[in-house]
């Protein structure tokens, strides 16, 4: 039920692994597209994986979920979860989708949750139901997007948990031959685990921005810091780049509804709750690195943006850093041209072109605001040529600064040195 980027991952590696799989959505126009084998979302390796199952014959697209569910063993819910009035999970759409299909549902077959939803979220579901016959299973994805078919088919683990463990069991033994651990819970402690993982990341992002603005404070270099950190197997590497501050279509959903849930239950989750202001403040102190770039106010600048998405790889803008930072500059009066190699079209506030280079043009600063390895290999001399003004402003410590100093221009990234930001001048 859905094919989104969970649910058009989730049917097309079901179906690669051997699985008859049918993918039901309510959009005509979408499934007639997935029908021909026209994949819309940027995810290497989903294009063939959608290809090779219809030439199969074991993946096909569907309106009407009513007519799709009734032969079916395992049906999954793939529907959008996102942040609700107050910040709690919207469920909305799962509980369409249940009273939709729940009394044609085949006894036995088992309806699992694949989308995120809060604890106690199965018990809801088998309530509505009103069925003993159709166990309800929580089998949460740990998809990343822009490696999300990787991650499928290469998991650090496979998370299934049900009141009825025979019912998880089964639902495990549907990724039989992918080499991963299965971990077999109650329905309670598989839903948490997705929060749990998502939001433990959250924090660590926000935690590496808070050590990078101390290493700007106090003349330290955060990929000396981070270097040294990542060797401990107790924190290892990942999640330790700063940045604009962390987005995209599931932390900030799933720290909301986690402190939502906390809530809930008399928790006050200060940790977490901190994480989120962090993130906040982080995006708030690359503007202001960015108006100090400009002379102080982004008023009347001319900026020019590199990257739009929340992150390189997919074409994904929802609760992007990148946007919000560009937003904010446009609210404060800067004439933004942006460019992403996965973004096009109109965007409110500001002019998008189809060319790097054409945000150089006039521009007084050019920032970059999402990790595109193409933007390391533009030629800087010549955008040095392009613009104005002479500042680069590097949120995602991508670029080779002595690369941007050797084209004339000053060189401005997170948590590093000031000595880093002086331009070579030639004496003569």
């Amino acid at each position: 039920m859905g094919t989104g980027y969970v649910g058009l991952t989730t049917g097309a590696c079901l179906a690669g692994l051997g699985h008859r799989v049918t993918c039901v959505d309510v959009d005509q126009a979408k499934v007639a597209r997935l029908s021909a084998g026209r994949v819309d979302i940027l995810e290497p390796g989903l294009s063939e994986l959608v290809s090779r199952g219809l030439t199969s014959g074991r993946l096909e697209f569907v309106v009407g979920a009513r007519d799709a569910v009734r032969d079916a063993e395992a049906v999954f819910l793939c529907v959008p979860t996102p942040m609700g009035a107050g910040g709690s999970a919207d469920l909305r759409a799962v509980e369409a989708v249940t009273n939709e299909i729940g009394d044609v549902i085949p006894p036995g077959c088992a309806l699992i949750t694949k989308s995120t939803v809060p604890v106690g979220t199965s018990k809801r579901i088998q309530a509505m139901l009103g069925r003993t016959d159709v166990p309800v299973v929580s089998n949460p994805e740990f998809l990343r997007e822009g490696t999300a078919v990787e991650d499928f088919l290469g998991p650090d683990r496979i998370v299934v948990g049900s009141d009825d463990v025979e019912a998880a069991r089964w639902v495990g033994d549907l990724y039989a031959d992918l080499a991963a651990p299965v971990v077999v819970a109650d329905a309670a402690s598989a839903e948490l685990v997705k929060y749990a993982a998502n939001c433990f990341l959250a924090m660590k992002l926000s935690y590496v921005n808070s050590i990078a603005e101390l290493c700007e404070r106090l003349g330290a270099d955060i990929d000396l810091v981070t270097e040294g950190m990542g060797y401990d197997r107790r924190i290892g590497r990942s999640f330790l780049k700063p940045g604009p501050g962390w987005g995209g279509s599931c932390l900030p959903k799933d720290t909301s509804a986690l402190v939502r849930v906390a809530e809930s239950v008399q928790y006050d989750f200060t940790l977490l709750t901190s994480a989120i202001e962090e993130n906040i403040a982080q995006r708030d102190r690359i503007v202001a690195k960015i108006a100090g770039a400009v002379g102080g106010t982004p008023a009347g600048s001319r900026i020019g943006v590199l990257g739009l998405a929340f992150k390189a790889g997919t074409n994904d803008l929802r609760d992007s850093p990148a946007l919000a930072v560009a937003s904010v500059l446009g609210a404060l009066g800067a004439e933004l041209t942006a460019y992403d190699p996965a973004v096009g079209g109109h965007i409110d506030g500001m002019t998008v072109v189809d060319d790097p280079y054409q945000v150089a043009k006039a521009a007084d600063a050019v920032v970059v605001l999402t990790e595109w390895d193409e933007f390391k290999r533009l030629d800087w001399t010549y955008m040095a040529e392009q613009m104005d003004g002479d500042s680069v402003v590097d949120t995602r410590n991508l670029l080779e600064p002595q690369k941007i100093l050797d084209a004339g221009l000053s060189w401005q990234g997170v948590g590093r040195p000031r000595a880093a930001l002086r331009r070579k001048v030639a004496v003569s």
